[in-house]
Parts: C-alpha cells; sequence; structure tokens
C-alpha cells in the first residue's frame, strides 16, 4: 500500500511504502529571493515538517540530493547542513549544480528516510 501525503495535480510531497518515505523536491517557498543560508535553513525545515508528519526524523535519513544553482555556494550551504544533521547519522549524499525551476532558488533537496516504526 502506498501513502501519499500533500497530494497535488502534479505531485505529492512524501510518499511512504513499506516504511520508507519518499520526499518530493523541497525549495524555498517563503524566501525564494533570499541567501543561500535563508533558503537552506528553510528547506531542512520543511524536511523536519514532512518527515515527523510521515513518523521520521532527520536521524532516519536515507540518502539525500541537493542542487545547488551555484556550486560556488557549497561551502555556506555546508554550514547550515552541518548545524541541522544529526550528529553520527549523515546520510549519503550527493550534491551538484542544477538549473532550478524558478531562477530566484538557489536549492532543491530530495530525501528520503525510514519511519521509526514501520506500520
Amino acid at each position: 500500500m502506498i501513502k501519499r501525503l500533500h497530494v497535488g495535480t502534479r505531485l505529492s510531497e512524501a510518499a511512504i511504502v513499506a516504511g520508507t518515505i519518499y520526499l518530493a523536491g523541497q525549495v524555498p517557498e517563503q524566501h525564494p529571493d533570499a541567501d543561500i543560508e535563508t533558503q537552506t535553513r528553510e528547506v531542512l525545515g520543511h524536511i523536519d515538517r514532512l518527515l515527523a508528519e510521515c513518523g521520521s526524523s532527520k536521524a532516519h535519513l536515507l540518502s539525500v540530493q541537493i542542487y545547488l544553482a551555484d556550486i560556488a555556494e557549497i561551502a555556506r550551504m555546508n554550514a547550515v547542513w552541518d548545524a541541522w544533521v544529526a550528529p553520527g547519522h549523515t546520510p549519503p549524499r550527493a550534491t551538484v549544480q542544477a538549473r532550478l525551476a524558478d531562477p530566484r532558488w538557489r536549492i532543491e533537496v530530495v530525501a528520503v528516510a525510514r519511519q521509526i516504526e514501520v506500520e
């Protein structure tokens, strides 16, 4: 069985199957014109909120893909990431430069996690 959360016309924000949580790409909706640090904090906050809603947390991340509009901002993004990620639970991660759907966005993050207690 697949459980979908926040289902829209184009995408769902999350899907859960067999205890694995798949998040849609999270983007800076509230601060689209802000600096990379602000946008990163917002996006990681979206991930925290969605994982909690799905019965998980950042300590249960299985993999993360980070898309940056400008790879030159990786050090500044990493400073926010390093303060956020659960110590001892850093997930496998890829970070690449990509042209994002909205030119104001500096970051998009896709994450996969495990539910704390599998349904």
